[in-house]
């Protein structure tokens, strides 16, 4: 992981921002038990992927921190088709399960697709159920009252969080995954945020040219170091979000790498790193979608974020 930034560039750091929200997001869980109402979160985890256990451990960490439930389904990595199916609707009928993630990816043979258009849209803590995203295209000018994205929305937080305005601004999207590249573009074209979204990919003629004319560049294809120094605009925000494995031929070992590379942080005005950047504030975007669905089912108007 690249820690050793040197540059001019500002750091929009995730990390200090995550834990500030976090602490405004315990105040508003206080206000809901006040009234009778504990925020909960769920989680679906089949098998003991390392990286799976890990990630699910860590959100269960922060529901601690803030005071909201953890609810845990543990499946062998064996279990069924209709056994996932089961534990679905189990969550999606437990009253104290605000929302809920399925962890992935689930073993193969089991139709993932499926498994995550099951969740109740309203208990979808991730924000990407296909009605979700759907009502996020038709509203386009109007409030929104379901569950958003949670690493596209973590994106437009931090740079909001830092003052940094998108109204107007041209922003380069790299990478088509549902995740961010094919969501982030529905928020920040919102009339209410108003930036022109480019989406690009590795597929992309000219991608030095559609990311040189950015006023923001969004690194989420998963390919290390594909966004380099001379891509950038000087004074450009850029946003470090995709991660990749990469072997040492030499030694074997593989190390986690980040989709900028070294040298952006002497170009660009703002930079969120990877470690440390949009990944601890994507953890907090997911509790902020589990605390606003237990508002709206009690009625309670919830505060902006951006």
């Amino acid at each position: 992981m690249r820690r050793n930034w040197d540059g001019p560039a500002q750091i929009l750091d995730g990390k200090a921002t995550a834990a500030l929200i976090k602490e405004q997001l315990a105040k508003r869980v206080a206000q809901l038990k006040q009234r009778g109402i504990t925020p909960g979160l769920g989680t679906i985890l089949v098998g003991e992927d390392p990286g799976s256990v890990s990630y699910v451990k860590g959100k269960h960490c922060d529901c601690a921190e803030i005071g909201i439930k953890s609810i845990r389904e543990d499946l062998p990595v064996d279990a069924t088709y209709a056994e996932v199916e089961a534990a679905v609707d189990r969550l999606n009928d437990l009253e104290e399960c605000t929302g809920y993630i399925v962890q992935l990816p689930l073993p193969g043979g089991i139709d993932t697709n499926a498994i995550l258009e099951r969740i109740d849209p309203a208990k979808d803590a991730d924000g990407l159920h296909p009605m979700n995203l759907g009502r996020l295209v038709l509203k386009s000018s109007e409030p929104i009252d379901s569950p958003l994205p949670c690493t596209p929305r973590a994106c437009i937080e931090l740079m909001a969080r830092y003052g940094l305005d998108l109204h107007g601004k041209n922003v380069t999207v790299i990478g088509r995954g549902i995740t961010v590249g094919r969501s982030i573009g529905l928020l920040m074209g919102r009339k209410d945020i108003n930036a022109t979204v480019t989406s690009c990919h590795t597929g992309t003629r000219s991608l030095e040219k559609h990311c040189k004319s950015a006023d923001v560049i969004v690194a989420a294809a998963g390919v290390a170091g594909i966004v380099t120094p001379d891509m950038v605009k000087p004074g450009a925000v850029v946003l470090d979000v995709g991660v990749s494995r990469v072997e040492n031929p030499e030694t074997g070992k593989a190390r986690l790498e980040g989709d900028v590379a070294d040298g952006v942080d002497r170009v660009a005005s703002w930079l969120s790193p990877n470690p440390q950047g949009v990944g601890p504030m994507t953890r907090a975007l997911l509790l902020v979608n589990i605390v606003e669905a237990a508002e709206r089912a009690a009625g309670i108007t919830s505060p902006e974020l951006f």
